[in-house]
């Protein structure tokens, strides 16, 4: 299935039903009276939080979503029929936006969160309504009230509790292969990756979800390579870690390029804890690795560990970090006030 995390498209919900002018006309009723129903409901516009989807994709091919108006009301005081409800299936961490981008209309982070995106106009009132002792016999009635149209947008941000950054071919699918049964793209030309991969890694009995975005590069704030589009994915992480390949030319430099996009995209995401892991050191010397974590270090990095995913070597240690730092911040969610702060 084709991944897609933005769509635009038009909701409408639907007009109440007018209400009806009637007058009972029956043998031996010479004073009837009025007896034209309501009109009926106009459908809604619904969203709902499913789980099993991860993409947008069902929205590409189709944009226009309009519910049923409600049916005028008839004689005898018979009410109309409500229109009935469009439903919008969307996947967990889906956000929806007004048509400036900018305006968060909603922002579905559980399964069963439902929201009514469009209103459906109320019905009209039929004459029966407009009885009283004063005008036995009302001749208006009234129309129906009109339903809500707008475009708006979807966009989806993955929600997982571990985020992939780093350059092209810094090892970020290879790692995740490694540590999960997610099975991206690899291979040895940069931007390998074109869309977000999700993974649930297992250490000590535990779990937690990680996700690997398209590599970045410098300018990718301002639609470089393939642009911050991405980063959206990694806004709900709640650790990062930043993958570095230790036989590119200079990994302090493309570590300090990174954080700087992060501050430059902006979401908090330069403020998340983080760790940086050196890759590829099965390709470097021995002592290699002491050296760069030992200038990373100086450059500002707090948290620098070593790994290997085709050897295997500090993977499981890299997987512990992550663990203690997802655990406590859930006992954060839970408990706020007896959560421990994280020290790796």
């Amino acid at each position: 299935m084709k991944f897609l995390d933005q769509a635009k498209i038009y909701t409408r919900s639907g007009s109440g039903g007018p209400g009806s002018v009637s007058f009972r006309r029956e043998a031996h009723v010479p004073f009837g009276g009025p007896d034209g129903g309501d009109g009926g409901r106009g459908g809604d516009v619904v969203a709902v939080a499913v789980n099993g989807l991860n993409t947008l994709i069902d929205y590409r091919y189709q944009q226009h979503f309009k519910a049923d108006s409600g049916r005028p009301g008839a004689g005898r005081d018979r009410s109309g029929a409500s229109g009935k409800d469009v439903t919008l299936r969307l996947p967990i961490g889906t956000q929806i936006l007004a048509d400036d981008q900018q305006t968060v209309l909603a922002d579905l982070t559980y399964e069963g969160q439902t929201i009514i995106l469009a209103k459906g106009g109320i019905g009209g009132k039929g004459n029966a309504f407009f009885k009283s002792s004063t005008n036995r016999a009302p001749r208006k009635s009234q129309p129906g009230e009109a339903g809500q149209e707008m475009w708006v947008w979807l966009r989806l941000k993955l929600i997982a509790d571990a985020g992939l950054l780093g350059m092209p071919n810094a090892g970020k699918s290879t790692f995740l292969s490694a540590v999960s049964a997610a099975r991206p793209k690899i291979a040895d030309y940069p931007f390998t990756t074109l869309h977000p991969n999700l993974g649930v890694v297992g250490v000590d009995g535990k779990e937690f979800v990680m996700a690997d975005i398209p590599g970045l590069i410098e300018g990718a704030h301002e639609g470089a390579g393939l642009g911050h589009r991405f980063l959206g994915h990694v806004e709900r992480c709640r650790i990062l870690l930043h993958l570095v390949d230790a036989t590119g030319t200079d990994p302090v430099e493309g570590w300090q390029m990174l954080r700087r996009e992060l501050q430059a995209y902006g979401g908090g995401l330069a403020d998340k804890p983080e760790i940086v892991g050196l890759t590829k050191l099965d390709a470097t010397p021995d002592d290699y690795a002491d050296e760069l974590a030992a200038a990373l270090r100086h450059a500002g990095a707090e948290h620098v560990m070593a790994l290997s995913a085709v050897t295997g070597r500090g993977v499981t240690d890299m997987l512990r970090q992550l663990i203690a730092v997802i655990e406590t911040s859930r006992a954060k969610e839970a408990e706020p006030e007896e959560a421990e702060p994280w020290s790796p």
